[in-house]
């Protein structure tokens, strides 16, 4: 308040026509402001804008400057205060557009005045934002800055600082505005001069880039001449090798207190790659060495605490030697932080962009393997590559990795495999090529690089390329180079390059896994490669022996024994990782240590272990088979895990439980692939889970003060293969069964949610489901759950619910009247009302509260149905299903209502032929299975219509004939969607229509034939090529997911023409058109067409 009250004051005494003293005030304004990080009150803020504003209108031009630079420290973080101000300063006649104009002589004029409009343009959270028109009108400013061409009169270091205040203002505009660049020439403007500003004054290359970039798929040439280029290389070479040699002895204390800076808690995939973004995210920072150059130290900017700052390279971090001082070394610094500006501004640009807008400009930015004689296109990797500057090299990759980040989809067309040779080059293989020189340049630069910051940059931005590339449709081979070139960096002395490598070989096991290629890659023994480059591998890696004898497991090996599958020696990568996580560290802390205090510690870096465990359960996750001959040893690193005291190894101790559990499951379910004497052992798995039990899984489950770590835990004890709990003692059965229950009452919503879907999971093992007390106990701990305020916890809840409700159908179909008998009353009415309940609950809930209902309808017995309590509630219940077949709920919701009413049909107890809903429920089934635009509703409608078993299930003659009319229309009308994706749907949708209109006619009576009859005259020769097709085609699923053959379906339609011909018969010709004759003649052109394909 004092800074502000001296400024004002100053302002007060100084008449504008005094204008060295103006001069001099500004001065003041401009220095106090930023010395001492002033946040001026609005009062005193509206004086000073008035008098700076006045300044500028009547000073003399040479003023201006002063002026302009106080202004810029005033509007800096205030712009939302500034509003009154913007028509002055941003309108048609506004002072920052005249002085900002292409046409200014004054450079430095200009240059304050971009700076002034970039400082306005900051946001500010919580406030309002700049309008629209102010922000086009900027925005167009600094895009004339950026594509002006500097003149012989304009020095080259104010050149420089120019354009880093126009691309600090259009960054600014992309982050603070949420400003989205739609229109096709604004992006490629924008695109172009980034384009040429990444590359501004970088050594031996020069470049012309058109004023605007278009979307093409084929690769964009720069207007280079080769011969300029074949010049310009031996420089760029001497120049990399020059720099390379000094990098090596400048990886100082400052360079590794920024490596140092990776989160520990978050060193996943997720955190490598996304967390890391923001690493380098170079936002609003100061772009101009001068003035509110301490805002950044301050922390004054929202985004500078993820910066490393465009121009703060101070003597000690610079990339050139004292001997080349001067004003040249300046000069290159400043060309630097234009780069690195650039790039800045660009990954602000991809976030502001459509991905598959900007996949259109991918030829521009990414490289492509150069053509026979042409020279190679500058790309990012140019920059990567070519760059003296280590952080620029690493904002460049750091724009990449923006880049690639969610590229599998644009990248999937990609596709080389095949050596076709074709008269011009498909997409698909232009993508393939791009790829490859994607993998070709980034393991160049690895090799080459010698900044440890960067080379952490280069691995992350393979890590996101190897998530996204379609390995199954390119050559093999560009993983095992990837492989085989990464295996020497997990010993680096860096560990945040350590951690990144981990990181890569991950997305390496997970990316569509199980690959061929990479199977191969694991089988490797565990020396190979190992001892290739000059950074030797610790000596614990190369012999399984220590940590072997570190696991009691170890020793006897019982997986291997009894599956019979099984190295000699581990695979490399578990080898790897079960060393970092197990084993203690045999060096000295790294330099890099020194950003993890707690770890100068037995073992190595924790985020190193983090993501060492991370890799193994994305290995077991992808590669089961190899990993389960270290099954036992596997599920000791994850009770080691558990039992340490740093939740986040506990955490993912937990989670590599949960995969190995998981990778059991998926090995015994009935249409496993794998060979049953492939399998683990269920005697193994027992073991196992005892191990587990008796180890620190109940205690996390109980004590954990960490709700994550409870949540992983359920997950894991969810994971159980139901065979081995059956055979575990029954202490530890009850102590999983108590334990869940006791964690359903949990006050944490992600606790709460894992418990009620292990319950859910739980309810199916065949051990505990015709348990009516467990039976009883899980379903009213579902139900506290299902009212539950968190929606995660009603959704999981619900899926429990319709498990639950799965298992009160099997028990009444496999234990008979006993176990309907058993279970309360009461339950049952509550199951009813909570499910109905939950049917009106968000979509998520709905989709499994309708498929509880269907259950709970298909169980209810005569004398439920007879009960006056449960009238209301059936009839409420049946009213929700109804209502949600013709809602506009999710298809999900929709296809599981359809569904459920087939269940309720299925009831004989339920009066179906006289009850009102009964009418409603056949209308809406009716009405969907004719309009539905998503054929699996259709389909699941067509299903439930065929299901009531006898002819007085459907009703009067007229409701009949209704279901009948709706279900030809709909068998005409299977073809008709706008959707292409649903006509994969339509083969599937007319056999179900065909299957229920045959069920119809097999029960239809003899009141029934006059309006069939008619419909037949009317539609038969337009429906009868979908009645041959059906009769034709074999392998359609029927709903118990088993295939019919064609000989059943011919049974059905004898079946249909013997029944008809009877009726008809007894009606004795009074009916005019013979139905019978009809399907008789169908029956006839398919067995004469079925007759000539045979022959």
């Amino acid at each position: 308040q004092d800074v502000c009250a001296v400024l004002v004051q100053a302002c007060q005494l100084v008449p504008l026509d005094q204008e060295h003293l103006v001069s001099k005030v500004c001065q003041l304004i401009h220095h106090l402001l930023n010395r001492y990080q002033v946040m001026v009150d609005e009062q005193n803020l509206n004086f000073l804008l008035s008098y700076c504003i006045s300044a500028l209108r009547q000073c003399s031009s040479w003023t201006h400057v002063e002026i302009l630079q106080a202004l810029a420290a005033l509007v800096y973080n205030n712009g939302p205060k500034c509003q009154k101000y913007l028509p002055d300063l941003l309108g048609k006649a506004g002072l920052l557009l005249q002085f900002s104009d292409p046409g200014q002589p004054d450079v430095e004029l200009r240059r304050a005045a971009v700076r002034s409009m970039a400082n306005l343009c900051l946001s500010v959270p919580g406030q309002p934002y700049l309008d629209e028109s102010y922000r086009t009108v900027c925005f167009q400013t600094f895009l004339s800055v950026l594509q002006s061409s500097k003149t012989a009169d304009v020095d080259d270091i104010t050149f420089c600082m120019l354009l880093q205040s126009a691309l600090k203002g259009v960054q600014s505009l992309l982050n603070g505005g949420k400003m989205k660049l739609m229109q096709t020439d604004q992006i490629g403007a924008l695109l172009a001069v980034l384009k040429k500003c990444m590359f501004h004054g970088l050594p031996g290359l020069s470049i012309e880039v058109p004023t605007a970039l278009y979307p093409a798929p084929l690769p964009q040439y720069d207007k280079r001449s080769p011969v300029k280029q074949e010049q310009s290389e031996p420089a760029t070479s001497k120049q990399t090798g020059s720099r390379r040699k000094k990098c090596k002895g400048k990886q100082k204390k400052g360079e590794l207190g920024e490596e140092g800076r990776e989160d520990p808690g978050h060193a996943g995939n997720e955190s490598v790659l996304g967390a890391d973004m923001l690493k380098l995210h170079l936002g609003d920072v100061q772009s101009s060495p001068g003035p509110r150059a301490p805002d950044v130290c301050a922390g004054k900017d929202p985004l500078s605490s993820h910066a490393t700052g465009w121009k703060r390279i101070s003597s000690s971090e610079s990339e050139y030697s004292d001997a080349e001082g001067g004003i040249q070394s300046k000069v290159r610094s400043y060309q630097a932080n234009v780069r690195q500006g650039a790039l800045a501004c660009f990954l602000s640009t991809i976030k502001s962009i459509e991905k598959r807008v900007l996949y259109g400009y991918w030829s521009a930015f990414v490289p492509d393997a150069p053509g026979i004689g042409s020279p190679q296109s500058v790309s990012l990797m140019t920059i990567a590559l070519k760059d003296p500057s280590p952080k620029t090299r690493a904002c460049a990759l750091q724009v990449l990795s923006a880049f690639l980040e969610g590229s599998k989809q644009f990248l999937s067309v990609a596709e080389d495999a095949n050596d076709h040779k074709r008269a011009f080059t498909p997409f698909s293989v232009t993508i393939a090529s791009s790829i490859r020189e994607l993998h070709r340049c980034l393991l160049l630069a690895l090799v080459a690089e010698s900044s440890s910051q960067t080379l952490t940059q280069i691995i992350k931005c393979l890590a996101n390329l190897v998530s996204n590339a379609p390995y199954s449709r390119l050559k093999p081979g560009l993983l095992t180079r990837v492989w085989n070139q990464i295996k020497p960096y997990i010993s680096h002395k860096d560990v945040n390059v350590r951690v990144s490598s981990l990181t890569l070989l991950g997305a390496i096991v997970s990316v569509q896994a199980p690959l061929p290629e990479v199977q191969l890659l694991l089988q490797q023994p565990s020396s190979s490669g190992l001892n290739s480059s000059g950074s030797a591998t610790p000596g614990r890696f190369n012999s399984c022996e220590q940590w072997r004898k570190a696991l009691p497991w170890a020793g006897e090996n019982p997986v291997d024994n009894a599956a019979g599958c099984g190295p000699a020696e581990p695979c490399w990568l578990l080898h790897l990782c079960v060393s970092i996580i197990v084993l203690p560290r045999e060096d000295s802390c790294s330099d890099s240590d020194a950003a993890f205090p707690s770890l100068c510690s037995i073992y190595e870096p924790c985020p190193l272990r983090l993501e060492a465990l991370q890799v193994l359960a994305l290995l077991v996750k992808g590669y089961f088979p190899m990993a389960q001959s270290y099954f036992l040893e596997l599920g000791e690193v994850a009770c080691r895990c558990m039992e340490e005291m740093d939740p986040s190894i506990q955490l993912h101790g937990a989670k590599l439980l949960e995969e190995l559990g998981t990778g059991v499951l998926q090995q015994h379910k009935p249409e496993s692939p794998t060979a049953p004497e492939q399998r683990v052992p269920v005697s193994v798995v027992v073991t196992f889970w005892t191990m587990m039990l008796n180890g620190p899984l109940p205690g996390t489950l109980q004590n954990s003060p960490h709700a994550t770590l409870q949540t992983s835990a359920c997950d894991a004890l969810s994971s159980i293969l139901p065979e081995a709990f059956s055979l575990l003692q029954g202490d530890q059965q009850i102590l999983c069964v108590t334990l869940l229950l006791g964690l359903n009452h949990s006050e944490n919503p992600l606790v709460k949610a894992a418990a009620a879907r292990a319950l859910g999971v739980y309810i199916l093992f065949p051990c505990l489901r015709q348990d009516v007390m467990f039976v009883a106990d899980t379903a009213n701990a579902i139900l506290n759950s299902l009212h539950d305020k968190s929606p995660n916890v009603r959704a999981k809840a619900a899926w429990s619910l319709g498990n639950l409700t799965d298992t009160l159908i099997i028990n009444m179909e496999t234990m008979g009247q006993s176990f309907q008998e058993e279970l309360s009353d009461l339950l049952l009415l509550k199951l009813l009302r909570s499910a109905t309940e939950a049917s009106k609950d968000r979509d998520k809930v709905k989709s499994n509260a309708v498929r509880a209902l269907g259950n709970v309808l298909h169980f209810l017995q005569p004398c439920h149905v007879a009960n006056p309590r449960f009238r209301e509630a059936i009839e409420e219940s049946l009213q929700a299903l109804i209502a949600t077949v013709g809602s506009e709920a999710t298809m999900k919701v929709r296809w599981n209502a359809c569904y459920a009413l087939g269940n309720v049909f299925k009831n004989p107890a339920l009066p179906l032929g006289e009850a009102p809903w009964a009418t409603q429920a056949f209308s809406a089934l009716s009405s969907v299975v004719k309009s539905c635009k998503n054929f699996k509703v259709r389909i699941k409608s067509a299903m439930a219509l065929s299901i009531p078993s006898k002819r007085e299930c459907y009703g009067s003659t007229e409701q009949f004939c209704q279901i009948w009319s709706a279900l030809v229309v709909a068998l005409q009308r299977s073809e008709d969607t706008e959707d292409f994706l649903e006509f994969k749907y339509s083969s599937s949708l007319r056999t179900q229509i065909c299957r229920a209109l045959l069920h119809l006619l097999c029960l239809a009576r003899s009141t029934d034939l006059p309006l069939i009859g008619g419909t037949l005259r009317d539609h038969g020769e337009a429906i009868k090529p979908y009645v041959l097709q059906y009769l034709r085609f074999s392998g359609e699923e029927n709903e118990a997911g088993t295939l019919t053959d064609l000989g059943e379906r011919e049974r059905r339609l004898q079946g249909a023409i013997d029944h008809l011909s009877g009726i008809e018969r007894e009606l004795q010709g009074k009916v005019r058109v013979r139905v019978s004759l009809y399907l008789e003649d169908v029956l006839t052109n398919h067995t004469n067409a079925t007759e000539l394909t045979e022959a």
